[in-house]
C-alpha cells in the first residue's frame, strides 16, 4: 500500500490558534475534540468512583454522609454512561478514522458534524452544572416516582442528556450518509473494514433508540413542572411504564458502547496478528444481529417489577439468543489470531483483555438472564460487576485498543512501548481485582448502591477498593507517557503497524484533505500481501 507524502500540511497545523480548532469542519480535528472533552469527563466520573469505592472501604461513615454518597455515584454514573462511554468510541474515532477509511474527505455533512459535536458539549455542560449546583441523587437511571418528587436538579440533568441526544441523532445520520454516498471506487460493502460495518450498525441502533429516551426525559421534566400524572403513581401515573422507556433505549445503548469496541478489536486483531480476518461476513452479520436483538430484550432488566410470567419468559428466552452472535465474533477473533504471526504491542494486548473481560462480562450475563437466578441477584453487586465488565471493560478496553492503534496517526508520534505496559498490566490487574470480588459479594446479597454494609463484606470490599486505586494510577500513567509522546515522542511513520487499510495511506499525523486524489481501492481491508 503506498502512501503520499504531504511536507508540513496535515490537519495540526493547517491552520493555527484556538479558534481554528473551534470553528473547523474537519472530521479529524472534530474527532480529536470530542476525544479531549471525553478524556475530561472521564477523569471527573473516574474521581468520584474513586471517592465511591474509597468510603465502601470499611462499614459505617469512612469520608461522606450517606446523602453525598448517593449523589456521587450518581455523578459517576450520569458522567460515565451519558457523556463517556456513549459518544467515545463512535463519536470520537468514528469522526477521526471512518471518512479516512472509506477514502473520503471528509464526512457528508461537515457542518452539521461541528453542529453535533457542539450540541452534545452544551447537553453535557447543561447536566454538569445541574450536578455541580444543586446535585443530583437520583442514580443516573432517574427511577420514578423519586426523580419527578426530589428538588435536586433533576430537571437540568434530564434536559441536559435530552440535548445529549441530538447530538447522537445528528451523528447517526451523517455517519449513515457517508458510509452510504462517499465511499472510494472500488470499495465495495465487501471490502469495508470491519470497524466500519460496527459504526454503521450503531449508528442505525442510536438514530433509532435515541428518540425514545429523549422523549421519555422530557416527559419526567413535563411532569415536575406541570404536575400531570404520566409515571407517579400519585397523580395516577406509572413508574413501571418509565422502565419500559428507559430499557427500550438503554440496553440497545449497551451497544451503542460495545459494537464500537467490537470494531476496533476487529480492526487490531488481524493487523498484529499478521493475518486475513477469519469469517469477514460471520463477524459483519453477528453485528446486525446483536444490533437487532438488542431492541427486544429490555424486559430482561424488569423480572422483578411485576411483568407478567409470559413476558418474564419471553424476554429471558431471547436474551440468551445475544450470545450466538456475540460468541460468533469471539469465535472469529481467537481463530483470526491462531497461527498468526502476533505482534505482542499495546493494541494487541488490550485486545487481548477486552476478549479476555468481555468474556466474563458475557458469561456472566447468563446468570441474569436466567429468571431463577436474577430473582436473587437483582439489585445486588453482582449486577454492578458485570454491567462494568461488559461496559467498562469491554468499551474502554476497546477504546484503548483503539487509542494505541490510532495514536500515531493521530498524533504523528509513537508512545513508548515499556511504560505502556507497564500501565496495561496496572489496568487490567486493577480492573480485574476492582470488580471480580463483586461477583462474590453479590452472590453473597449485598445490595448495590447502598452506602453501608455489614462486616462480613468488609475484606472483599477492602479488595475492590484497592484495585480501584490501582486503575487510577495506571490511567495516570497511561496518560504521563501518551502527554511526553505527544510533545517529545518519536516521530511515527506513515504506517507503523504495516496495517492494509485506507487511513494509513498517508503520512502521520494526516494531510488536511486526506487524500490529493480519490484512491481506487483493488483489494480487501485485511489483505497484508498489499501494505508495507
Amino acid at each position: 500500500m503506498a502512501h503520499t507524502s504531504h511536507d508540513g500540511e496535515n490537519y495540526l497545523n493547517h491552520e493555527k490558534g484556538l479558534w481554528s480548532w473551534l470553528s473547523t469542519i474537519d472530521h479529524k480535528r472534530i474527532g480529536v475534540m470530542y476525544l479531549f472533552t471525553v478524556l475530561v469527563f472521564f477523569f471527573i466520573g473516574g474521581v468520584a468512583a474513586m471517592l465511591v469505592r474509597a468510603e465502601l472501604f470499611r462499614p459505617g461513615l469512612t469520608l461522606m454522609t450517606a446523602d453525598t454518597y448517593n449523589k456521587m455515584f450518581t455523578y459517576h454514573g450520569t458522567i460515565m454512561v451519558f457523556m463517556v462511554v456513549i459518544p467515545l468510541i463512535p463519536s470520537a474515532f468514528g469522526n477521526f478514522v471512518l471518512p479516512m477509511m472509506l477514502g473520503a474527505k471528509d464526512v457528508a455533512f461537515p457542518k452539521l458534524n461541528l453542529a453535533s459535536y457542539y450540541v452534545w458539549l452544551a447537553g453535557a455542560l447543561v447536566a454538569t452544572a445541574s450536578l455541580v449546583v444543586n446535585q443530583l441523587d437520583t442514580g443516573w437511571t432517574f427511577y420514578t416516582p423519586y426523580s419527578i418528587r426530589t428538588s435536586t436538579s433533576a430537571s437540568w440533568v434530564l434536559l441536559g442528556a435530552f440535548i445529549m441526544g441530538f447530538g447522537g441523532i445528528f451523528t447517526s445520520l451523517n455517519f449513515i450518509a457517508t458510509i452510504h454516498k462517499l465511499r472510494a471506487p472500488g470499495l465495495t460493502w465487501g471490502r469495508l473494514p470491519l470497524f466500519v460495518w460496527a459504526s454503521y450498525a450503531t449508528a442505525i441502533v442510536q438514530l433509532l433508540a435515541t428518540p425514545v429516551l429523549a422523549l421519555t426525559l422530557f416527559l419526567v421534566v413535563l411532569e415536575r413542572s406541570t404536575g400531570i400524572g404520566i409515571f407517579d403513581p400519585k397523580l395516577g401515573g406509572d413508574p413501571v411504564l418509565f422502565q419500559h422507556f428507559f430499557w427500550f433505549y438503554s440496553h440497545p445503548a449497551v451497544y451503542i458502547m460495545a459494537l464500537p469496541a467490537m470494531g476496533i478489536i476487529s480492526e487490531v486483531i488481524p493487523v498484529h496478528a499478521r493475518k486475513q480476518v477469519f469469517g469477514y461476513w460471520a463477524i459483519a452479520l453477528a453485528t446486525f444481529g446483536i444490533a437487532l436483538v438488542a431492541f427486544v430484550v429490555w424486559g430482561h432488566h424488569m423480572f422483578v417489577s411485576g411483568q407478567s410470567e409470559l413476558a418474564n419468559f419471553l424476554f429471558s428466552l431471547i436474551t440468551m439468543f445475544v450470545a450466538v452472535p456475540t460468541g460468533v465474533k469471539v469465535f472469529s477473533w481467537v481463530a483470526t489470531l491462531y497461527k498468526g504471526d502476533l505482534h505482542f504491542r499495546m493494541p494487541l494486548l488490550y485486545a487481548f483483555a477486552f476478549i479476555f473481560v468481555f468474556t466474563i462480562g458475557g458469561l456472566t450475563g447468563v446468570f441474569l438472564a436466567a429468571l431463577g437466578s436474577n430473582v436473587h441477584l437483582t439489585d445486588t453487586y453482582f449486577v454492578v460487576a458485570h454491567f462494568h465488565y461488559v461496559m467498562v471493560g469491554g468499551t474502554i478496553m476497546g477504546m484503548l485498543a483503539g487509542l494505541h492503534h490510532w495514536f500515531p496517526k493521530m498524533s504523528g508520534r509513537m508512545y513508548s512501548e515499556g511504560w505502556a505496559r507497564v500501565s496495561w498490566f496496572l489496568v487490567f490487574m486493577g480492573f480485574n481485582i476492582t470488580f471480580f470480588p463483586q461477583f462474590i459479594v453479590g452472590s453473597q446479597g449485598m445490595p448495590r448502591r447502598y452506602y453501608d454494609y455489614v462486616p462480613e463484606f468488609t475484606t472483599l470490599n477492602q479488595i475492590s477498593s484497592v484495585g480501584a486505586w490501582i486503575i487510577g494510577v495506571g490511567f495516570v500513567l497511561m496518560a504521563l507517557y501518551l502527554l511526553h509522546a505527544l510533545f517529545r515522542g518519536a516521530k511515527a511513520p506513515p504506517n507503523p503497524w504495516g496495517a492494509a487499510t485506507l487511513e494509513w495511506a498517508q503520512d502521520s499525523p494526516p494531510p488536511f484533505h486526506n487524500f490529493d486524489k480519490d484512491p481506487v481501492v483493488t483489494h480487501g481491508p485485511y489483505d497484508y500481501r498489499t501494505s508495507h
